[in-house]
């Protein structure tokens, strides 16, 4: 079929999106020997600059290396194009005469895909692969990136309830997550029991209260001597905002390219640490932000995930045979599948948690949120239970 293959990463790095690369060359390879397979450095700003990476010839050793390597190898970008963007890109893709382009990334990346299949006019094949810490791609059980993340979260969330078990307090970790709260909550996946924390899960799905916090908190010093709460960057308050607007002055507001409160500052957690100060004077308590640690850790590089991000890139040469399209991780008799989904039902949507994941009213898993988590996180460490 294709003559030139162009693949490029969008987005966030995560653990692995170098296997979805691989997979892709590794599959294009077998499919179609001789084929050239150009990789753009920096996403689509590589098509644009005509900056890219010969994968072609890449020595199989060097490769699965690579495919073992987290972050993204070719760079990625936050470029979100526009159809005027898209029709330079297309110009790119051309110019290096591409018969088909895969461009690995979460929904901002579908909908580029979907834009560049427009204007192409049928003149070459696109493709989504999918990527996402944040588990937020509709039509998908879950996503490459999320299951190595969640197993970073579970384990640190475990972790750090045994060490307040030992002196006890209140502990807030912010876990990134713009829109959904998948990641948040895989931090109770690794629970040891009805006392473990984390005891609160606040995620962007339900409102957020500050004063509530404050009382949730007490209630579960009451209950279990400390508190560990897990809170997703993205939360918001009633009115719709993020919570970083509603306790930051809005002169500290910073803002990415198109317009986004920047949630991976500190100043989220500032803003916990002086409501916990204010609100539970006295009480010995401690504010981390994960940041980006849980999204390429090479620790936590999960074999699941590994093989799931392979799969996902050989089957994303199959859909560039196929015509194009997006495609999605579902789960089928226990297990996960490859589809081929159109690029509209995928681009520019997101998936949130569903609220049944949570209790009705506490701000923790419910049985239907643990059981899908234990799914996808099975338990990694056997600790024995504390004397405290």
């Amino acid at each position: 079929m294709a003559a030139t293959f162009v693949i490029a990463q969008g987005g966030g790095p995560t653990a692995v999106i170098n296997r979805t690369l691989v997979g892709a060359v590794s599959e294009i390879r077998k499919r179609h020997p001789g084929a050239r397979v150009l990789g753009a450095r920096h996403g689509v700003r590589g098509i644009r600059d005509g900056d890219y990476v010969d994968l072609s010839a890449l020595p199989e050793k060097q490769l699965d290396l690579i495919g073992r390597t987290p972050s993204a190898a070719l760079g990625s970008t936050r470029d979100k194009p526009d159809a005027a963007y898209c029709e330079v890109i297309l110009a790119g893709l051309k110019k290096a005469g591409a018969d088909a382009f895969i461009y690995i990334g979460g929904n901002d990346t579908a909908g580029t895909q979907q834009i560049l299949t427009e204007a192409a006019a049928g003149t070459m094949t696109f493709v989504h692969a999918p990527k996402t810490v944040d588990n937020d791609l509709v039509e998908n059980d879950h996503t490459p990136g999320f299951i190595s993340a969640g197993d970073f979260v579970a384990g640190a969330f475990l972790s750090v309830d045994l060490d307040f078990r030992a002196l006890p307090g209140v502990y807030v970790a912010i876990v990134m997550g713009r829109h959904a709260g998948f990641l948040t909550a895989a931090s109770a996946a690794w629970r040891i029991d009805g006392d473990s924390g984390p005891h609160l899960i606040y995620v962007p799905e339900r409102a957020f209260s500050a004063k509530r916090f404050i009382e949730d908190v007490r209630e579960t010093l009451d209950r279990h001597k400390r508190c560990i709460v897990a809170v997703s960057e993205g939360v918001s308050t009633a009115d719709g905002k993020a919570l970083v607007e509603s306790l930051v002055p809005a002169d500290r507001l910073e803002r990415d390219a198109h317009g986004n409160i920047r949630l991976s500052g500190g100043d989220l957690g500032m803003a916990f640490e002086r409501a916990l100060a204010d609100g539970l004077p006295g009480k010995r308590a401690r504010v981390d932000t994960l940041g980006y640690m849980p999204r390429g850790y090479v620790g936590m590089i999960n074999e699941t995930d590994s093989r799931e991000a392979f799969e996902a890139g050989a089957f994303a040469v199959e859909a560039a045979d196929r015509g194009g399209g997006s495609v999605a991780l579902q789960v089928e008799n226990g297990r996960t599948v490859m589809k081929l989904v159109p690029l509209g039902n995928v681009a520019g949507k997101t998936r949130h948690m569903p609220d049944s994941f949570l209790e009705a009213d506490t701000n923790r898993l419910s049985t239907e949120g643990l059981a899908y988590f234990e799914r996808l996180l099975p338990r990694k460490f056997d600790v024995g239970k504390p004397f405290v």
